[in-house]
């Protein structure tokens, strides 16, 4: 496959234009890829390598049956082509349905503000590892420890049968730290992690937050853990982004409802789920034409079906909406196309995913949040987590009692569980805080670790079951 795909836009309008007859919709991809992957253990290096992925897809639908295929050589596509439109055609039997959009045509490069990773000696970055590392193995009460830096430069060509014909690229980079405590049979661990779609500089000065997790491992040692209870809890806003997006994120996905008559019902447009100033959204937009400074995880010009980024109000003053689409989840609802068609790379297909969800900022001054608390729970950062359908348990990073409409003692193995519809109706005061969360890295459908975006205030929920052993996020 040549390195610019730019040169390969010919030969995919030739194919298309061979094989549109044949199907009702068929959509062809080119990737390139080019990153570097560090992981520390300890004292040992368990990866550091540098790698070029090259590759491409077929999208073919025809009745409403897809056909998918993937390939690494340009000679083969034909064939992978002639794959889909024959799995298509043998799976099709009803109407496809895919909600109109306009043709484009458009080449868009998501800008940074500071050095590409490209243009980072490998070796610096694994002294920028080393670094992080030492500083998490500075106790001797730190009993392991890992360092995970990754990055990606990803150059992408879609073609359509419909006429659109789009060049996007963009640079991701993310690090992930962990420190493990031990003192006799009580085990802590710290973590942090991070993220950016701006400037590899966002992850070159971090030594107060790896020094962080490590300290945070050790005091957990000689904290009592939380009286399991129901509490009035406050959340802060990077535990409240982990909220919004697995917990309630998931569900406003429309592949999950379109697919679920029971959770469609649940899920009705029109329906109050919160209190009138309990804003939610999503979207990969709005992105400055020049300046990475409206950018996050999430974020792009185009989803990988080629529609347009929006942002998409999911909920408004406390009443459901909205929900995230691709085109046929959008068909098949009668609804209009989000821009939330995503795929992790060109082995997979695009299915339905968040960009960057968020809580809208509320005008609680956050001292305020704790008055009135005569015991409750203070929650900070994230361990880990898991959702299954509309119930949800996270644990707490940082926890500290409220006593009396004050911060107290602090306390360990905190998690939170609940019903995400009973927890956001309970929602009693929004923060007039607000903080961006850009550690995302999401799972659904066999695609793990696609870039998302969080953000959010600070939150005071009631009723909320606080207590149990720490969930972690490997």
């Amino acid at each position: 496959m040549p390195h610019r795909l730019a040169e390969s836009k010919n030969l995919l309008t030739e194919l298309i234009a061979r094989y549109r007859h044949r199907v009702d919709f068929l959509a062809l991809r080119l990737e390139e890829s080019e990153g570097t992957s560090i992981l520390l253990r300890g004292d040992r290096v368990e990866t550091l390598s540098e790698a070029i992925s090259r590759g491409g897809q077929v999208r073919a639908c025809y009745k409403g049956g897809w056909g998918f295929a993937s390939f690494n050589q340009l000679s083969s596509l034909a064939e992978r082509i002639e794959d889909a439109i024959a799995a298509a055609r043998l799976v099709g039997t009803e109407e496809t349905q895919l909600a109109p959009i306009a043709p484009i045509q458009d080449s868009y490069t998501l800008p940074l503000v500071g050095s590409d990773p490209r243009h980072i000696p490998l070796s610096e970055k694994k002294q920028l590892c080393d670094r992080y590392n030492e500083i998490l193995r500075s106790n001797a009460e730190i009993a392991s420890t890992s360092v995970r830096y990754h990055d990606s430069n990803q150059s992408i060509l879609l073609v359509t049968s419909e006429g659109t014909a789009i060049e996007q690229s963009w640079a991701d980079m993310e690090m992930r730290f962990a420190a493990t405590a031990r003192r006799g049979e009580i085990v802590q661990t710290g973590r942090e992690t991070t993220g950016s779609r701006k400037a590899y500089e966002d992850l070159a000065h971090l030594n107060t937050r790896v020094q962080s997790a490590a300290d945070r491992a050790i005091e957990a040692l000689s904290l009592p853990p939380v009286k399991g209870n129901t509490y009035t809890v406050v959340i802060d806003p990077i535990l409240s982004g982990l909220f919004v997006h697995e917990a309630f994120g998931h569900l406003s996905e429309a592949d999950m409802t379109y697919e679920n008559p029971d959770l469609l019902e649940v899920m009705s447009l029109g329906k109050q789920f919160g209190t009138p100033d309990l804003q939610i959204f999503d979207g990969a937009a709005p992105i400055s034409e020049t300046t990475a400074g409206e950018c996050h995880r999430g974020s792009y010009r185009y989803d990988d079906e080629g529609t347009p980024a929006t942002t998409t109000q999911l909920i408004r003053d406390g009443v459901l909406v909205g929900r995230l689409h691709s085109r046929e989840t959008a068909g098949k609802l009668g609804e209009e196309p989000t821009g939330n068609a995503r795929c992790l790379n060109y082995h997979y297909p695009p299915i339905v995913r968040m960009t960057n969800t968020w809580i809208g900022r509320g005008n609680t001054p956050v001292a305020r949040l704790l008055e009135g608390i005569e015991e409750g729970v203070y929650a900070s950062n994230w361990l880990g987590g898991m959702t299954n359908g509309e119930m949800f348990t996270f644990s707490a990073g940082e926890a500290r009692m409220i006593r009396n409409g004050q911060l107290a003692e602090p306390v360990r193995d905190v998690t939170l569980s609940g019903n995400v519809f009973k927890t956001l109706a309970n929602i009693e005061a929004i923060g007039n805080d607000f903080q961006w969360d850009e550690s995302g890295g999401c799972g659904k459908g066999g695609q793990s670790g696609l870039p998302v975006g969080c953000g959010a205030p600070s939150l005071r929920i009631r009723e909320v079951v606080v207590g149990g052993e720490a969930i972690e996020f490997e």
